[in-house]
């Protein structure tokens, strides 16, 4: 299948045939994953990374997965470019993005919740970018969607219900319970993690139990989405306010705290208000208790894990943890994409 130039904002703009291709690719890499065939995919190519916000595992995991794939992975922040804001003066998305499709081969951006001023502006400012940009433009985490996340969530799954890493099965996803649970913290995150989880956990047929406290909605559009996904595989799909009900039964839960709708005031993320109205919430926890009350579940988080409040640490790092799984997958997707869309296989 044929991905070359292909953007990647969010899973939910691929098929399922090109979210298969680019895991079984991604499959074929972690088994092998320095056999020198790979070493030439993006020879003399570079991938601009582009971090409004700063990372650990992001950074770290395209710049491994550009060197693995004999490129260069260059890193950029607003304060070293210079580009017009509402306040100053500089360079505009479409005469940079024009600028920087003639240099380089891809760019990824990552634009959270602190840098916007409401939700959403971040992801449009990714879809501008990819409009003007003549190479492929990847979102590496915005205020709506984590693509790469998402896949390396439903890579991980599927090799604990498969035969272990690098042997997943996808199939037997299809009919598995998710509990996606909101989850007490001190981080006021955005949704984008747990919204493409929702997203894509979706298309593979898994039954979804979304937990969370009255006054933390999703966006609606996105949860539009999943509900039609669920229904298109026949798949559950339903909202609880209960902190505990939702793990009967579960297969896999993912536990991740997320701000309020009411995140932003007058242009201002207020994160101080958010992190002391989501520490009210000491029962929504994830424990070993809780989880006893599943049928033998995998614990999930896309990290940073918030320990003692998202989740404890008996849990985190239990036998039945897949977060470091998960966490490696990142840059086994990636490698993947960016072979898929800008390299010459």
């Amino acid at each position: 299948m044929d991905l070359y130039g292909r953007d990647l904002l969010t899973t939910q703009d691929w098929s399922f045939d090109e979210l298969m291709t680019a895991l079984e690719l991604a499959t074929k890499m972690k088994r092998d994953r320095f056999n020198p065939r790979w070493m030439k995919v993006l020879e003399g190519r570079t991938f601009f990374m582009f971090f409004y916000n700063p990372s650990v595992r992001t950074r770290q995991s395209f710049e491994c997965a550009a060197t693995e794939l004999g490129g260069h992975a260059q890193y950029l922040t607003p304060e070293t470019m210079r580009l017009k804001t509402a306040a100053t003066a500089g360079e505009t998305i479409e005469d940079a993005a024009k600028v920087m499709s003639r240099y380089a081969a891809g760019i990824g951006i990552r634009i959270l919740e602190d840098k916007v001023t409401r939700y959403g502006e971040g992801w449009e400012l990714i879809k501008e970018y990819a409009y003007w940009a003549t190479i492929p433009v990847s979102s590496m985490a915005d205020d709506r969607f984590h693509p790469y996340q998402g896949l390396a969530d439903i890579m991980g799954w599927a090799e604990w219900f498969g035969e272990g890493p690098g042997r997943p099965n996808f199939e037997a996803l299809r009919g598995k319970k998710l509990l996606l649970t909101w989850a007490h913290g001190a981080l006021a995150r955005s949704w984008c993690s747990v919204q493409e989880a929702l997203l894509i956990a979706s298309r593979f047929g898994m039954h979804i139990t979304l937990a969370y406290p009255e006054g933390y909605d999703l966006d609606p559009e996105v949860i539009g989405w999943v509900k039609a996904n669920c229904a298109a595989n026949k798949a559950d799909f339903e909202i609880i306010h209960d902190p505990e009900a939702g793990y009967e039964g579960a297969h896999v839960v993912y536990s991740r705290n997320w701000m309020s709708p009411q995140a932003y005031e007058g242009g201002v993320f207020r994160k101080q208000e958010e992190i002391q109205k989501a520490l009210q919430y000491p029962q929504w926890i994830v424990t070993a208790e809780k989880m006893a009350r599943t049928d033998n579940a995998i614990f999930s988080h896309p990290m940073p894990v918030d320990r003692g409040h998202e989740v404890t640490d008996d849990v985190a790092s239990g036998p039945r943890s897949a977060i470091y799984d998960i966490a490696e997958n990142r840059l086994h997707v990636q490698k993947a994409v960016m072979a898929l869309t800008m390299g010459n296989l």
